[in-house]
């Protein structure tokens, strides 16, 4: 199936979403006469990236170091140097083959190379599938907080190939599907059922990945710039985040988003949130210590002088955003923290 993705401002792009759609990439993407950089990293199987390369003459495989670590000023300088290096021109394109890591650099360095340059994402993992693929957002982290630097750029058009999915450990398969809890509990009860009770079948995948993208395109579309309802995207993130920067690259991202959901969430919603992470086998609970756990959510871009905006649910399907202080933050978190050691 093929979903559009028309935002207020900037062009339009396609998102397809097929089973073995990476082995006809060729016919999808008309990148004739154009040099074609395909960026991938050493986690990802390296026949992902042949494939792509080996559909359109000319192409340049450039292999990064896998990890967040490797979203840096120096991995950048990598992808400027190869596309200075080949004379890639305002008509040339970038291809990321990867997860979320690769997907928002390559979308940072499209958006800075001469000004914006053209880039297409074969994400190849389930949480960039649902979620980092589409919408524009890309970014580098810096000095230890996470996409503190980076620009809105939106890809010129996404392959979702399911059949990647196969390749992943079973922990990284898990931190996609919490994303897709995140946004099924903020926007739509039945595919969060869904998710629930889901035992392994690939079509059944294949429509859960299009309900979840369906959730963000709606999103995206109305407010591309995240001034309000896109911020519903961050369900989980203002406390996740912080867990993920203690963490220091021992915990994923969505294994972070979804121990932060379980700050932000309350009553029944709150229960069946947490019977869905264990499903998966997913995080309900981080060791962190509050006042860490607090400097770095104050760190946070999406943090304002006086405090934070959180999503909060408290019921399956529907939220609402709520305004915290530095000191209101300080108590849920204590709050929540007795709350897991009495659970």
């Amino acid at each position: 199936m093929t979903l559009r993705c028309n935002p207020e401002c900037g062009k339009g792009y396609d998102i397809v979403v097929e089973a073995g759609s990476l082995d006809r990439i060729g016919a999808l993407l008309d990148l004739s006469g154009r040099k074609v950089l395909v960026v991938t990293d050493d986690g990802v199987p390296s026949e992902y990236a042949e494939k792509v390369a080996a559909a359109f003459a000319g192409s340049r495989i450039l292999t990064l170091k896998a990890g967040e670590s490797t979203k840096s000023i120096s991995a950048l300088e990598d992808i400027f140097s190869t596309l200075v290096g080949q004379r890639f021109s305002r008509n040339d394109v970038i291809v990321a083959v990867g997860g979320g890591m690769v997907g928002d650099l390559c979308g940072f360095a499209a958006a800075c190379y001469m000004r914006g340059i053209a880039f297409y994402s074969v994400p190849t993992t389930l949480l960039s599938q649902v979620d980092s693929s589409i919408g524009g957002k890309t970014a580098i982290n810096f000095r230890g907080v996470k996409n503190i630097v980076g620009a809105f750029h939106n890809p010129s058009g996404v392959i979702v190939d399911p059949e990647c999915l196969d390749t992943l450990p079973p922990r990284i398969f898990a931190e996609g599907i919490a994303e897709m809890i995140k946004m099924a509990a903020t926007s739509d009860e039945t595919l969060f059922e869904r998710i629930c009770s889901w035992e392994g079948d690939r079509t059944e995948l294949c429509g859960m990945i299009a309900g979840a993208l369906g959730i963000k395109l709606n999103v995206v579309q109305s407010d591309p710039y995240e001034k309000g309802l896109r911020k519903v995207l961050n369900f989980g993130h203002t406390i996740g985040h912080a867990i993920e920067s203690a963490a220091g690259g021992t915990l994923y991202h969505g294994e972070c988003v979804a121990a932060g959901m379980m700050y932000m969430s309350e009553g029944s919603a709150r229960q069946r949130i947490a019977a869905a992470l264990e499903k998966y086998g997913l995080p309900l609970s981080d060791d962190f210590d509050t006042d860490r756990l607090c400097e770095l959510a104050g760190h946070d871009k999406k943090a304002g002088a006086s405090g934070v905006t959180a999503v909060w649910v408290s019921g399956i399907g529907r939220f609402e955003f709520r305004e915290f202080t530095q000191e209101e933050l300080r108590q849920l978190i204590i709050k929540r923290k007795y709350e897991q050691q009495h659970r």
